[in-house]
């Protein structure tokens, strides 16, 4: 008897807590959605390009890494999701603060190697964004011909560098 007690305890507790847990975590999801972080997404003005060295690696670049390193981003939507928004919002502004092509002459870019290593080490694009976009996974062959052609892209047209920002920066 203790047994079967036991079993019908736990299929009431089960029966009582589970509807409770779902309800509970269902209106936290609904109340994060009150929160604003995560769907401002303003796609700031191109204010310079670099001078590609092809087509071929503008394309490669648009197509792997445009979605957070230019002004130039498509928010899809679950971008408006919460927690999902905070996530993409955080990830768009950190890629822009690092490296942007749409503001190659007037925010400091990294150096063509860093650029060039993160692509060809699989760094770039991140896990998080390839599982999601199987359009930014590259090949062996394509991560290559991207790093090459990107530093090929800084030669033929330098970005701002640090040392050329000006002021303690």
């Amino acid at each position: 008897m203790s047994e079967r007690t036991t079993t019908a305890d736990r299929r009431g507790a089960v029966r009582y807590w589970v509807p409770r847990a779902l309800l509970a975590g269902l209106a936290a999801f609904a109340l994060i959605q009150l929160i604003p972080y995560g769907r401002t997404h303003g796609n700031p003005p191109v204010r310079s390009q670099p001078r590609w060295d092809s087509a071929r690696t503008k394309a490669l670049f648009a197509q792997a890494c445009g979605a957070c390193h230019s002004n130039l981003t498509t928010w899809p939507w679950y971008s408006n999701v919460a927690p999902v928004s905070w996530l993409v919002q955080h990830d768009v502004e950190d890629g822009r603060g690092r490296f942007n092509v749409s503001m190659w002459r007037q925010q400091p870019q990294p150096d063509a190697s860093r650029v060039a290593d993160a692509i060809r080490s699989g760094h770039m694009p991140p896990l998080q964004y390839t599982l999601i976009h199987s359009e930014s996974r590259l090949s062996s062959a394509q991560k290559r011909e991207l790093a090459a052609g990107m530093q090929r892209t800084f030669a033929n047209s330098p970005p701002l560098r640090i040392s050329q920002r000006g002021g303690d920066g």
